[in-house]
């Protein structure tokens, strides 16, 4: 059974207004048993993840990966979702951060940072001394969550393709129906998320508008597209469908499934996880 965040749709980003989203990670690595990485601002004194403010028409995902990057150097893919943090701040607007464990990508030595005005040190702690380190509890809770969490899994991304010209004003066939502006739009802002999750295997009904979905983020990454006639919407099966997402979780790979409306149910059911309805270009992630 595989376990899944909140549908991520990319082209559903929170508006503008005068509420704050942001996103961090408690980032793990394995040296020493297992260590955290902390960072220090200066403006509050105080030790905790790193996090930032989401850009504007930026995934939250996106604004994770980022964010850890920026503040402290080190590049990392998301693995499972954290609660998310809610206060109220300046003005009394409600501020949400978004959190995931992380893992480091590459090298994770933070000896040469630099402070600056908001980040004036940081470090790896283990998971002992983070918890001494950490300045709020309700960051000590997140490391409680993490370190249940923690361990290395897998990410499998069930997409449904993008929008679509409507079936009413295409005069070819079913299976040739192109994206829209919009679904264009939808299809590019894929790359960051999926990104994010570092996803490597790409696996796709062979109906163009599913293969255009997925295609920008496959350019960008020079990755290949499994495209498969057994996630077709006219012609997949229980059995076509099972064998698909057996694989994927077989293979321990990060993952990507495009599929259409009709075949998602049958998806969730393979996976063992209660059945999310999606608008167009929208996913869930599930972790294996």
């Amino acid at each position: 059974m595989a376990s899944m965040d909140l549908p991520t749709p990319p082209d559903h980003v929170p508006a503008a207004g005068p509420d704050v989203t942001a996103a961090g990670a408690v980032v793990f690595r394995k040296a020493n048993g297992g260590e955290v990485l902390l960072v220090h601002r200066p403006k509050y004194d105080d030790w905790s993840w790193p996090k930032g403010k989401q850009d504007p028409g930026e995934h939250v995902t996106a604004t994770a990966v980022r964010e850890v990057l920026e503040e402290t150097g080190v590049e990392i893919r998301l693995t499972s979702p954290l609660a998310p943090q809610a206060y109220v701040v300046s003005g009394g607007r409600m501020k949400t951060v978004h959190y995931w464990v992380a893992r480091v990508l590459g090298d994770a030595d933070v000896s040469a940072y630099r402070p600056n005005d908001e980040i004036d040190d940081l470090g790896w702690f283990s998971l002992e001394k983070a918890r001494n380190q950490l300045t709020y509890a309700d960051d000590v809770d997140l490391l409680d969550q993490a370190e249940q969490l923690h361990k290395r899994t897998s990410a499998l991304v069930v997409l449904r393709h993008a929008r679509a010209v409507k079936r009413g004003t295409w005069p070819g066939s079913d299976d040739e129906r192109p994206l829209t502006t919009v679904g264009r739009e939808q299809a590019r802002s894929l790359i960051p998320v999926l990104s994010a999750y570092g996803v490597t295997r790409v696996v796709s009904s062979d109906s163009l508008r599913c293969l255009r979905t997925i295609a920008p983020y496959v350019r960008d990454h020079v990755l290949s597209i499994d495209a498969d006639p057994g996630l077709n919407e006219d012609d997949s099966t229980p059995v076509t469908i099972r064998s698909a997402v057996a694989g994927l979780m077989a293979s321990k790979e990060n993952a990507v499934i495009c599929s259409h409306r009709p075949v998602l149910p049958q998806i969730f059911e393979t996976l063992g996880i209660e059945e999310e309805p999606l608008g167009p270009g929208e996913m869930v992630v599930c972790h294996h």
